[in-house]
């Protein structure tokens, strides 16, 4: 076929959700990722076409870009470092003020105090050893975020990060979409990354967001500490609920490793 009529239609794929549960976290979707997609460096799942509820599907669904690569899971850790500076700049990108009406999370973006009560059930669930208590007891005594809520992904762990030919391709899976606390996101650093890649990304979003214009919400050691117990909680709660998918059990072990090698 000569090249000026190849056909280059995109690939595409249809989300269907199966509970009631998951019909606000699409609609979430829907809403705000065409709006905040067009300061993204990279790739997310802004829906080409909207269905709406019928008698039939009763809830609101989508089609959207298929992206082609590997979920960063797929990577080995050592390897992964090469994309930590690209995944900076997509979380630097994202974290900016929110609006007065974007999507509140009970669960994400929130004061690590207010998980205290989750958390202490994890660490008694994981039998976890005293380094983790005390950890837990240091971090979560961090100073809250002071400057206004900002955009976050809400859900930062590697299988919603992926990869093509070494390079970040697309940051998917938006159902946890909030204003808040951007350190939940920074929790990637010890979910998805090693010592180097976690210096790479820490060193590039911090430049990055420490520019005149960004006074309110640039990196600071108390943004890092948060992040840090973000990922201790994360990690626990990855390892005690992730029984039926052996992937994201391993992101749990991973990443309370890392942090614990961050002592």
């Amino acid at each position: 076929m000569p090249e000026a009529e190849m056909d280059v239609t995109p690939s595409l794929v249809t989300e269907l959700i199966r509970q009631q549960l998951a019909a606000e976290l699409i609609i979430k979707e829907q809403q705000w990722l065409s709006e905040l997609a067009g300061r993204l460096p990279v790739a997310i799942p802004v829906a080409v076409r909207v269905g709406r509820p019928t008698e039939e599907y009763p809830w609101f669904w989508s089609i959207g870009p298929w992206f082609d690569g590997d979920a960063l899971t797929e990577i080995p850790v050592p390897d992964r470092a090469g994309v930590a500076v690209e995944l900076a700049a997509f979380f630097a990108a994202l974290h900016r003020p929110a609006p007065a009406d974007a999507p509140n999370n009970p669960v994400r973006g929130i004061p690590l105090s207010v998980r205290a009560t989750l958390v202490a059930d994890h660490l008694d669930l994981l039998a976890a050893p005293p380094w983790m208590r005390t950890l837990w007891a240091d971090l979560v005594d961090t100073p809250e975020l002071t400057g206004p809520p900002q955009w976050l992904h809400g859900d930062p762990h590697p299988a919603n990060v992926l990869t093509k030919d070494g390079q970040l391709s697309a940051v998917i899976d938006f159902g946890d979409l909030c204003a808040g606390d951007p350190a939940t996101d920074l929790a990637v650093a010890w979910l998805a990354f090693d010592a180097e890649g976690r210096r790479q990304f820490h060193d590039h979003y911090s430049a990055l967001t420490d520019t005149d214009d960004r006074a309110d919400d640039r990196a600071d050691d108390n943004l890092w500490r948060r992040a840090r117990g973000w990922a201790l909680s994360l990690g626990m709660s990855l390892l005690a609920n992730s029984d039926d998918n052996p992937g994201l059990a391993a992101v749990g072990r991973h990443a309370l490793e890392q942090v614990r090698l961050d002592r």
